[in-house]
Formats: structure tokens, C-alpha cells, sequence
């Protein structure tokens, strides 16, 4: 049985490029991309995941990847698993932005440790919502269903030259910057409470000069702010429900550029 080299090619780039973006997408994503993670655990999850998926593709154009065309074809299958990790990532980032906002309102936001996701320093209360975001993802089987998504990415992007459209990058800035109105709409009940507070110190404390409120002030907007966190704990699972399913679809209208 002949064995042609355009035969050939297309086996490699069956398994290779989706080898590049399943590995560009769990490189940034928010359980599987953690500095905790090392890039070797990584790199035999990308293998083992390539190999299971591989199979039921669709045949590659049958390119070199040592040619222009098949650096093309590489940069394009890294922009797109960045893209959709980065979806995800700011699904998680969202609620650390709450964390920051419900930390800066109890006075916690010098209470800070370093983030084991992203390696940078992040208040308590941040630190909290990753960690109730996390295990709620896990139990939703949301580590599989990233997996599916970027499977499922080769029927609607399939591998080539083309690069996402403008539409497809603005919906992904567009999704970057409903982050910071999810993050105020997660903190919200919190920060509306300890606004209510502050404003109730101002008051005492323009009565009163002589009053030391900031020997009270500290405790008790802490002790509310901890209230306040017990109550929204358990309407994180909605929220959460909600920036999963906008995060699919986002990533289900993206689209290449046609050719």
C-alpha cells in the first residue's frame, strides 16, 4: 500500500495541531494553567487529551510545519487556544475582582498573600472566592466541559491560515470588560452595606469630633463585611452559572475570517 508525503502530513497535522492549541488553552487556563501545575504535568495532559480527540477529526490541509504556511497555521492554533482560555480565566478573575472591592470596603486590603494561580499578591478576601469558585467548577465538571469546549472549537475554527474575526476580538474585549461589571455585581449587597456604615461613622464623627471612631470603625466594618460574606457565599453558584454560560457561547460564535 503506497504511503504519499501529502498522506503523510496530514496524519502529523492531525495530531500535532491540536496538540498546539488543546496546549496553548491549558497553558492559561485557571485550574490546568496554575503555577502549581508544571509545564511537564501539562504537556502529557495536552498528550494524552491530542490522543483521545485526535481520531475523530477531520483531516488537516497537509502542510510542512517547517514552512511559512505552516507557521501560519501554528500561530493561528495558538491565538485561538490562548483566546479561549483566556475566556475562561476571566470568568475566575471576575470574582477576584469582588474579593477586592468587598476587602477594600472592610479595610482588609492590606491583608494580602500570593495568588497560587497567578502568582501575584491578592487580598484575603480574593483568595476566598477562588478558592469557593474553584471547587464549585470542579463540582459543576467544569475542568471537562473546557476540555469539550476546545474540542468542539475544530468544527467552527477549523485549522488554516485564517485568524479570528474582528467581530469574534471585539466580543472577547467586550467579555474582558463585563469582568469588572460582574465583579460590582457580585460585591454589591457587601460593598451597599459597608457604605452604609461608613456613612453612619461620617455622621457620628461630624457630631462628635472628639469621638475616637476609628477605634470602633476598624471592627466593626470588619465584622460586617464577614456577615456580609456569609450571605453572599451561597449566591456565588448562580453568578458562577451565569459567566460559565456566556463564556460557551462566547466562544461558540467565534469565527475565522473567510478565506
Amino acid at each position: 500500500m503506497a504511503f504519499s508525503y501529502n498522506e503523510f502530513l496530514q496524519l502529523l497535522g492531525l495530531y500535532f495541531w491540536p496538540f498546539v492549541r488543546i496546549g496553548a488553552m491549558l497553558s492559561v487556563l485557571p485550574i490546568y494553567g496554575i503555577n502549581s501545575v508544571s509545564p511537564q504535568t501539562r504537556i502529557i495532559l495536552t498528550l494524552f487529551i491530542t490522543l483521545v480527540v485526535a481520531p475523530n477529526l477531520a483531516l488537516p490541509p497537509a502542510v510542512d510545519p517547517f514552512t511559512w504556511q505552516g507557521v501560519l497555521f501554528l500561530i493561528q492554533q495558538v491565538l485561538i487556544g490562548l483566546a479561549m482560555g483566556t475566556v475562561f480565566l476571566i470568568v475566575f478573575q471576575a470574582f477576584v475582582m469582588a474579593g477586592h472591592l468587598i476587602a477594600m470596603g472592610m479595610g482588609l486590603a492590606f491583608a494580602q498573600m500570593v495568588d497560587p494561580g497567578t502568582g501575584v499578591n491578592a487580598p484575603i478576601v480574593s483568595q476566598y472566592f477562588t478558592i469557593i469558585v474553584t471547587l464549585l467548577f470542579l463540582a459543576m465538571n467544569g475542568h471537562l466541559l473546557m476540555i469539550q469546549v476546545v474540542v468542539d472549537s475544530f468544527e467552527y475554527l477549523p485549522v488554516g491560515v485564517h485568524f479570528l474575526t474582528q467581530s469574534s476580538l471585539r466580543d472577547l474585549v467586550e467579555f474582558g470588560a463585563y469582568m469588572f461589571s460582574a465583579g460590582v455585581l457580585i460585591a454589591l449587597p457587601a460593598i451597599t452595606a459597608l457604605l452604609l456604615i461608613n456613612v453612619a461613622f461620617g455622621v457620628v464623627t461630624r457630631a462628635a469630633p472628639a469621638l475616637n471612631i476609628f477605634a470602633v470603625g476598624f471592627p466593626v466594618t470588619l465584622l460586617v463585611g464577614l456577615v456580609m460574606l456569609a450571605l453572599t457565599t451561597p449566591v456565588v453558584l448562580p453568578h458562577l452559572q451565569e459567566l460559565v454560560h456566556r463564556s460557551v457561547d462566547l466562544i461558540s460564535s467565534f469565527r475565522l475570517v473567510a478565506g
